[in-house]
């Protein structure tokens, strides 16, 4: 009987090994238990980098992150301070024996010295407001930022005081500002952003511009140290002459400033050169249209002879560094849903140098992350693939190989089976463009067997999904989706042409690109007509409201955060002011036929679709009133329909763990009920 009870325990034991070790699929809460790389910043002489490790709090519902070092062999690794507290901006002296970076405290965020020979640590700024675009001198002596300088609201009436004790209500918010609100981040109050400078020592903090204007964005040092190189736009129209900014020079010792450049549209992000001779700086002349692909420019530090370096290089530049040569620039670009590290000569011949770069939106697959560059020509990069978010990755500058030296999720993503992506590409049937797109499978996937197919229509509509992981896209296909996200015209990455060929045509033609999508993968025996659904928010679910519109197809459709009436909405967002003529010709008062021609809820009629309405409340982006348009509508109609609204949630709904959660969650038990009713028919 011993000898029994030992051999069933052996059995038990050696079974609960099997499950233990065996691969299990993603699921929700793991979401919660995933990290990545941001703010990779490699000292000057590229033996360490120092980057933001980001985690998910459980408990507090939220992402954030602290400061990681790391030699640039992988050796080395670990957390630069034992504060607990968000820290972020990252920046290496130039001798690299110090690292200024900002970090939350009770009282707000400051400014905190570390050293690296000591493993000191310092607090040294006293600031009524969060710093940003932190940036060390030349001299290593200073370090400029920006801040905001609160101004007194517009006085409308005065009130009588109120009695004391007495509970009146909150005073009311007074704007006289174009743009007076944000989504996340809500009421902006009146006043401005101003650059400071404060000792690296510490001590008292100077302003050094002056006006009522916005002085915010990248900052960048004279190499002597006199000058402050930033991008604004410091004329009397500011307020609507929204897309346009210009290079200044502010002194440091007087506060004069003065504009270097002058032509109509955005030039922002200036680069001093090492040796001080040269400013980058990118932006592009304003034609006014959808999308315009922004170019890396050059001029002398005097502002003369300007020039463009991209010009044989149809993508948008995101950033760049001088190469300690003064020769060129390492850039990043998006080409084909894939993010690039190139380099630009001063002559404008372009290499790349890396793929991959990305995977710091957790959620879905967009574009992303950032790199760095240290006098020798290592690059520090963000890199992403399908099977993991952002790990810290290194480019040789001698090899050209590149070495992936972190791996945060491992002990996660090692038990985890995740479906297959592939990329696809097909036909428009109204041109013949070439479309891309991505198919991701379930775990263990059985090409001999027949799957539901999910369409994720991506948002913007001005961006670009991409072979980037997403917790989003392995959630679904973790639940027995096939899913397919393409790329449609007015996506980024393919050129300027495709990106705006949705100026006053949108929803266009990408709707005929989406639906080509979904007739290849029928044809390759990936769909099935009878097994369709489809997703997608913000651009994404004005894109999913159009095609249950225009066709019948999918049994059962999920419209997040969506645009249903062009004019309502442009009269309401937070971003109002910017869709005329960019958009579409005209305010909606002057074209009301072309924005109702382009607005979901004209085709609301046709819809037959079970389609679940979802949006934050606290959406500023795409207001809660577009997507009761659509519900109130369908529920009129008598259309099977329910609306699931977000409490506090913004536009980015996935931006707290469980709301990502919540919103997938909700979507797969949408189409789980009409692929139930079906499988019981």
């Amino acid at each position: 009987m011993f000898l029994k009870k030992v051999f069933h325990l052996v059995i038990l034991v050696l079974i609960g090994f099997q499950v233990y070790g065996q691969k299990q699929k993603f699921d929700y809460l793991d979401v919660f238990n995933l990290e990545y790389v941001t703010e990779p910043e490699i000292a000057p002489d590229g033996s360490r980098i120092i980057y933001r490790r980001m985690g998910f709090d459980i408990m507090n519902d939220k992402a954030d992150g602290n400061l990681w070092i790391i030699k640039s062999d992988g050796s080395g690794h670990q957390k630069l301070t034992s504060r607990e507290m968000s820290e972020y901006s990252p920046r290496w002296s130039p001798e690299g024996d110090r690292i200024a970076f900002i970090s939350t405290t009770n009282e707000g965020s400051e400014i905190y010295m570390y050293w690296l020979e000591t493993g000191k640590l310092a607090r040294i700024s006293q600031l009524p407001y969060s710093p940003g675009s932190l940036t060390w001198s030349p001299k290593g002596d200073q370090l400029a930022f920006s801040m905001n300088v609160e101004k007194e609201p517009p006085v409308i009436a005065k009130i009588p005081k109120k009695p004391e004790g007495a509970k009146w209500a909150e005073k009311p918010r007074i704007t006289d500002r174009l743009y007076h609100e944000a989504d996340g981040r809500g009421y902006i109050k009146p006043g401005f952003n101003h650059i400071f400078v404060i000792p690296a020592s510490g001590g008292a903090a100077r302003q050094v511009t002056s006006g009522d204007f916005h002085h915010r964005g990248q900052l960048s040092w004279s190499a002597q140290g006199d000058k402050i190189f930033f991008s604004g736009n410091r004329t009397a129209n500011w307020e609507y002459d929204f897309r346009n900014s210009e290079v200044y020079q502010v002194e440091v010792s007087t506060g004069q400033i003065k504009a270097l450049t002058e032509k109509d549209g955005p030039d922002r992000n200036p680069l001093v050169s090492p040796n001080g001779k040269y400013i980058a700086y990118m932006g592009y002349e304003d034609r006014v249209q959808a999308y315009q692909v922004q170019k890396l420019q050059i001029m002398n530090a005097d502002g003369t002879q300007s020039r463009v370096l991209s010009k044989d290089l149809d993508r948008s530049i995101n950033s760049m560094v001088w190469d300690e040569k003064n020769a060129g620039l390492y850039i990043s670009y998006d080409d084909k849903g894939n993010t690039k590290v190139g380099y630009i000569s001063l002559e404008g011949k372009f290499t790349k140098l890396a793929d991959n770069l990305g995977g710091t939106s957790i959620g879905r697959p967009y574009s992303g992350g950032s790199f760095s560059v240290s006098r020798n020509g290592t690059i520090a990069f963000t890199q992403s693939r399908p099977d993991y978010p952002a790990e810290l990755a290194i480019v040789n500058p001698k090899s050209k190989t590149t070495s992936k030296i972190t791996g945060l999720n491992k002990a996660l993503l090692d038990y985890r089976t995740l479906g297959d992506v592939e990329e696809i590409w097909y036909n428009s049937s109204v041109d013949q463009r070439e479309i891309q797109g991505w198919v991701v499978y379930p775990p263990s996937y059985d090409k001999n067997k027949k799957y539901p197919f999910l369409v994720e229509n991506h948002g913007g509509p001005i961006l670009n999904y991409g072979d980037r992981f997403s917790a989003e896209m392995q959630l679904y296909a973790a639940a027995g989706y096939i899913v397919f996200y393409p790329n449609a015209r007015g996506s980024t990455s393919y050129g300027e042409e495709f990106g705006n060929l949705l100026y006053n045509n949108y929803p266009g033609e990408d709707y005929n690109d989406v639906m080509d999508g979904v007739d290849y993968c029928i044809k390759k025996g990936i769909a099935q007509e009878d097994q369709l659904y489809v997703t997608g928010g913000s651009a994404g679910g004005i894109m999913t409201a159009w095609i249950i519109g225009k066709n019948n197809r999918f049994k059962a459709a999920v419209v997040a955060k969506p645009v249903m009436n062009w004019i309502s909405k442009t009269l309401v967002a937070d971003n109002y002011f910017g869709y005329a003529n960019s958009r579409y010709p005209g305010q909606p008062w002057e074209n009301f036929e072309g924005y109702w021609k382009f607005s979901p809820l004209s085709l609301v009629g046709n819809i037959e679709t079970p389609t679940m309405v979802m949006v934050g409340m606290e959406d500023l982006r795409t207001p809660p009133s577009e997507a009761k348009q659509l519900y109130h509508a369908l529920k009129l109609r008598k259309i099977e329909t329910v609306l699931v609204e977000i409490p506090g949630a913004g536009h980015g709904i996935a931006n707290k763990p469980s709301n990502l959660i919540t919103k997938i969650a909700h979507t797969l038990a949408w189409f789980e009920k009409y692929r139930n009713e079906n499988a019981n028919d």
